[in-house]
């Protein structure tokens, strides 16, 4: 295998399509010296994408900036709105329970370790995630994560998007085509053309005639054309872990136009599953994720419908589903990105992460010619593979302190359905609070402060008496906890509705950056 790279195809235009091709085209795309490389997206218009997800992490506004995309355009054109957290109700008794993942870190994190103090301290008063951080204050009062007096992608409180999932493809095609250069062919790939060592040399598409290409990255969906039909690279299942194989997915309008927009996605357990919750600007999308083994398909159309307040729900989408993920992710010249690399529950909204940072390698860590792409494949593979497990440890956390007795969420506390991973994790919190050494590598999908959000907000007890002589840093720990309490001071006279910003953003926009 020798030569340089001179063409890329995408193969499927979703989101994972489009965020690919766009950050490879920014990085990589031909100039007026004709150096470069050329970069094609294919999308078969007979295909519908699943375009059902519609939260993101706070990297997703590096990726819009990365991309030359403004805020205040991507607000307006995507009905979008801002995410502060993920806000989890009746996930640990079904009482009336809730706990926050926040997106901000606890205060004075990177100084002390909150939870001994908090767990001695506060907690019988003072929720750990209320305790150690402004930002559910702020969810629980509707209030925005930054004002218009912020410039774009400027934060106050950190953040992501809620997001219109087609229109946000709409906006991404346009803007990549338009903006930056990547070449548009809506056809249909009838045939997948190899060399005799197993690379893919071609794609036989019905109306365009043969497209060939050096690399080739496959976001065709859960189908995985490329890599998993074309390439054999076998599907490795986590129904082991994870229960769920359906969700069924409704819009559900505002009664007026005033209602306040939740700043947080709402989880809702429910006897076979859970509820997203997620508001627009002019919506909020809804889903139940539950497992068929549990729930006939009658029962969860009911189960949506009582929460949304209906009668029934006339116009969900059915998405089936299995969970898991390719062995590898990158065979030959091959990678897949999004749903043709694996699909897990959307509990954390990981799915355009997981996007975002394998566009982003693939484009940082392009080989410079074919003869490095075993190397850089090979470093790819074992990078996503630590996400993805890192993924499934902390979905399944969520489950595993549980303490619903539902046949469903009883089998998610079975020990054989918990990873071996997060076992030994649960072991070592017994007697400490998780820490930067529990996720040494630079690539973990979730940190500490993450860990710790889930562990103490489902009412995990740490002992941390024997090891009493290391947590010495109670003043400092106490002058962090109530500086949550002056930040929230702070904020709240400060911080508009987030209704309230959405508007000013859709009529005046933001400052630029």
């Amino acid at each position: 295998m020798s030569g340089v790279i001179n063409r890329i195809i995408v193969l499927g235009g979703g989101t994972a399509g489009w965020i690919t091709a766009g950050i490879l085209a920014k990085k990589h795309a031909r100039n007026l010296s004709n150096q470069g490389i050329k970069v094609t997206l294919i999308e078969s218009p007979e295909i519908s994408v699943v375009g059902v997800g519609e939260g993101t992490w706070p990297t997703m506004r590096k990726t819009l900036a990365q991309l030359g995309i403004s805020e205040t355009q991507f607000m307006r054109e995507c009905g979008a709105s801002f995410k502060q957290a993920s806000k989890f109700v009746n996930w640990v008794n079904a009482k009336g329970d809730v706990y926050y993942h926040p997106f901000t870190e606890p205060q004075g994190f990177n100084k002390v370790d909150p939870a001994p103090y908090w767990q001695s301290v506060v907690e019988p008063t003072c929720s750990f995630s209320e305790a150690v951080s402004f930002q559910q204050y702020l969810c629980e009062q509707g209030l925005a994560p930054k004002t218009i007096a912020n410039k774009e992608y400027e934060v106050i409180a950190n953040y992501g998007y809620h997001l219109d999932a087609a229109k946000f493809i709409t906006l991404l095609r346009k803007h990549c085509i338009s903006e930056l250069g990547v070449e548009h062919i809506s056809d249909t790939v009838e045939r997948i053309e190899q060399a005799s060592c197993g690379d893919i040399t071609c794609l036989q598409t019905k109306e365009h005639g043969a497209q060939l290409a050096d690399l080739f990255v496959d976001c065709s969906g859960m189908r995985s054309l490329l890599l998993g039909e074309t390439l054999k690279v076998p599907f490795v299942p986590c129904d082991d872990v994870f229960l769920a194989d359906t969700a069924i997915a409704t819009q559900v309008p505002y009664i007026n136009e005033h209602d306040p927009i939740a700043c947080h996605t709402i989880s809702t357990a429910q006897e076979a599953g859970w509820i997203w919750d997620i508001g627009l600007q002019e919506r909020r999308g809804v889903g139940y994720v539950y497992s068929s083994k549990h729930c006939s398909e009658e029962q969860a159309r009911k189960t949506l419908a009582n929460y949304v307040g209906l009668e029934e729900v006339k116009t969900a989408k059915k998405i089936n589903f299995k969970p898991g993920h390719r062995k590898i992710f990158w065979k030959n010249n091959c990678v897949a990105v999004g749903l043709a690399s694996g699909f897990l529950e959307p509990l954390e909204a990981s799915a355009l992460m997981l996007i975002e940072a394998s566009a982003n390698y693939i484009a940082d860590q392009l080989p410079a010619n074919k003869e490095l792409m075993p190397i850089t494949a090979k470093r790819f593979n074992a990078i996503m593979l630590k996400k993805w497990r890192g993924v499934i440890d902390f979905l399944k956390l969520h489950y595993a302190l549980s303490e619903r007795t539902e046949p469903f969420w009883l089998e998610h506390r079975d020990t054989q359905s918990i990873p071996n991973s997060l076992q030994e994790l649960l072991s070592i919190w017994r007697y400490s609070s998780p820490s930067e050494y529990d996720f040494t590598d630079n690539v973990e999908a979730f940190s500490a402060a993450s860990y710790q959000y889930i562990l103490y907000g489902v009412g995990f007890k740490s002992d941390f008496s024997q090891m009493e002589h290391i947590y010495n840093q109670g003043e400092l720990a106490k002058k962090q906890l109530q500086m949550t309490k002056i930040r929230i001071d702070q904020l709240k006279y400060n911080l508009p509705t987030h209704r309230d910003l959405i508007n000013k953003v859709n009529s005046l926009g933001f400052a630029k950056l």
